[in-house]
C-alpha cells in the first residue's frame, strides 16, 4: 500500500467534496446549476475549460499515442490549437452574445434559436438522447483513467477502481453544479500542468537529452522515426490531414461551448482565450516529450497507456506518487464533471423533464447526472477498449452531429428547424458507420471529414429553395 500516495488522495477528495458543499448552497436556479450565473472570469473560464477539454485523453491517451507511432502522432497538435481559437475568438462572439439574450442555457438551445416549435422539439429529443449516449462512452473512458491510477498505485483491479473513481466525481458533480466544477477544473487544470513540466522533464533527463531520444529512434523502426510514420504520397496527407481534423470536433462539444456561454464578458472571452490555448500548448507538447522518452527509456514492449505511471513510478521520490494520481484524477474529473453537468441539462432542460417536479429543476438535473454516471460504470466494466479510441469516437461524433450548426451560425447563418435536424442526423449516422462498420483509427482522413461533409450539406441549401431560404433568412 502507497500510504503518501493514499493520504495525498483522501485530502484531494476532501478538498472537493468541501467545494461541492460550499457551491450548493449558491446553486439556487438553473442559470445557477448549470451555467455559474454567467461570472466566470477570464483565468478560471480559460484553465477550466482547457483542463474539461483534455482529461485522460492527454496525460495518458495522447502521450501513449505518441509513444506507440511516434512522432507521425505530432501532426494531430495543429488541429487541436486550432479548435480552441475557433470556439473561443471564432464561434465565441455569436455563441456568447446570443446565449445571453435569448438566455439558452445548453447548446440545443442555442441550435434551436431559429427553428419552427415541430422541428425545436424533435432536435431536443435527439439531441438529449444522442449526449446521453456519447457521453456515457465519455465518461467510461475517463473511469477507466480513474481504474487505471486506482490499479496502478494501490493493486485494487480495475471495477474497483472504476466505481471509486465514478463515486468521486459523481458526488462534487452533483452538489455543486457548474460553480463546484469552475473552481476544481481550475484546480486540477494548474496540477495537470505542473505534472506535465515536471514529469516530462525527468523523463527528457533520464532519455539522454535529445541525443538519447535521436540515437534509440534511429536504431528503432524507420517508419517510427518517419514524420508520416512511413507512409508516402496521398497516403501520408490523408493521414496528417485526417490526425489535424481532430481538431474540428471541438466546434460540437456541448461542455465545452458551457464554458462560453458562462463566461462573464467579451473581454474576458478573449482573454480566456489566450489562457486556454497557452495551456494547452504547454501540456500536449509535455506529454508529446513524455511519450518519446518513455520509448527511449522503455522500448516498444511497454503498454501504451501505462507509460505515464510508469515513468512516474521509477523517476520520481515515493512521495509525488500520491501527486500523480491525483494529476491523472484531475484530468479525468475536469472533463467527467462537465459532461455530466451537460447531461443532466439536456435532459431535464432540453427535453422538459424538468416540468414534471414544478421548481424541482437542479432535482431532475441530479438525478439524470446520477443515471448517466451509473451507465458510464457498466460500460468501462462490459465494454473493454482504450482510452484514446473511446474518446476519439464519442469526440468525433458529437464535433460532427453539432459542429455544422455552430460554425453556421459563426458565418451569420440562421438555419431553419429542418437543416438543423437533417444535419445531426446525417453527422452522427456517419460517425455511426465508421465506429462499428468501417475502419476508423486515429489517422483515418475519412472517419473524420465524411461525417462533417454529409452534416455540412444541409446547409448548402440555404439560398437554393426560396421557401427555405425565406423562412432562414432570420
Amino acid at each position: 500500500m502507497n500510504l503518501p500516495a493514499l493520504f495525498t488522495l483522501i485530502l484531494y477528495a476532501a478538498v472537493l467534496f468541501g467545494v461541492g458543499i460550499w457551491a450548493s448552497r449558491r446553486a439556487k436556479t438553473q442559470e445557477d446549476y448549470l451555467l455559474a450565473g454567467r461570472t466566470l472570469g477570464p483565468i478560471v473560464a480559460g484553465i477550466a475549460y482547457a483542463a474539461s477539454s483534455s482529461s485522460a485523453w492527454v496525460l495518458l491517451g495522447y502521450s501513449g499515442f505518441v509513444y506507440a507511432v511516434g512522432p507521425s502522432a505530432l501532426w494531430m497538435l495543429p488541429g487541436i490549437f486550432g479548435g480552441y481559437l475557433a470556439v473561443w475568438l471564432w464561434a465565441g462572439p455569436i455563441l456568447q452574445s446570443s446565449s445571453l439574450v435569448k438566455n439558452h442555457l445548453t447548446l440545443t438551445d442555442f441550435m434551436t434559436e431559429y427553428a419552427e416549435p415541430i422541428s425545436a422539439k424533435w432536435i431536443r429529443v435527439l439531441s438529449s438522447l444522442m449526449i446521453a449516449f456519447l457521453f456515457s462512452y465519455f465518461v467510461a473512458s475517463q473511469f477507466q483513467g480513474a481504474a487505471i491510477a486506482f490499479d496502478d498505485l494501490f493493486g485494487m483491479g480495475m471495477p474497483m477502481g472504476v466505481v471509486l473513481g465514478g463515486t468521486i466525481i459523481l458526488i462534487y458533480t452533483m452538489l455543486g453544479g457548474f460553480l463546484a466544477v469552475s473552481v476544481i477544473d481550475t484546480l486540477q487544470g494548474l496540477l495537470m500542468a505542473c505534472v506535465a513540466i515536471i514529469l516530462p522533464a525527468f523523463a527528457f533527463y533520464a532519455a539522454g537529452g535529445i541525443a538519447g531520444i535521436s540515437d534509440v529512434m534511429s536504431a528503432g523502426p524507420s517508419s517510427y522515426v518517419d514524420g508520416f510514420g512511413g507512409r508516402t504520397g496521398w497516403i501520408a496527407a490523408g493521414f496528417a490531414t485526417g490526425l489535424m481534423a481532430t481538431g474540428m470536433g471541438t466546434l460540437g462539444q456541448p461542455h465545452l461551448m458551457a464554458w462560453i456561454m458562462a463566461t462573464r464578458s467579451a473581454k474576458a472571452r478573449r482573454t480566456g482565450a489566450g489562457i486556454a490555448t497557452g495551456w494547452a500548448i504547454l501540456v500536449y507538447f509535455g506529454m508529446a516529450v513524455l511519450g518519446l522518452s518513455a520509448r527511449t527509456i522503455f522500448g516498444a514492449d511497454a503498454p501504451a497507456e501505462g507509460v505515464f505511471f510508469k515513468l512516474a513510478s521509477e523517476l520520481l521520490p515515493g512521495a509525488f506518487a500520491g501527486i500523480i494520481a491525483a494529476a491523472t484524477l484531475s484530468a479525468i474529473m475536469s472533463t467527467v464533471d462537465s459532461q455530466l453537468l451537460v447531461v443532466g441539462g439536456s435532459i431535464s432542460h432540453d427535453l422538459g423533464l424538468s416540468r414534471l417536479l414544478v421548481g424541482r429543476d437542479v432535482l431532475v438535473s441530479r438525478l439524470a447526472i446520477l443515471v448517466v454516471c451509473l451507465a458510464a460504470v457498466g460500460i468501462t466494466l462490459a465494454f473493454p477498449a482504450t482510452i484514446f479510441d473511446r474518446t476519439l469516437f464519442a469526440w468525433t461524433a458529437l464535433g460532427a452531429s453539432f459542429g455544422p450548426t455552430v460554425a453556421a451560425r459563426a458565418l451569420k447563418l440562421h438555419p431553419s428547424g429542418g437543416i438543423v435536424l437533417a444535419s445531426i442526423i446525417l453527422g452522427f449516422g456517419a460517425s455511426i458507420v465508421y465506429e462499428f462498420w468501417l475502419e476508423a483509427g486515429p489517422g483515418s482522413v475519412f472517419a473524420r471529414l465524411v461525417p462533417w461533409v454529409l452534416a455540412v450539406l444541409p446547409f448548402a441549401l440555404i439560398g437554393r429553395f426560396p421557401a427555405m431560404a425565406k423562412e432562414c433568412s432570420g
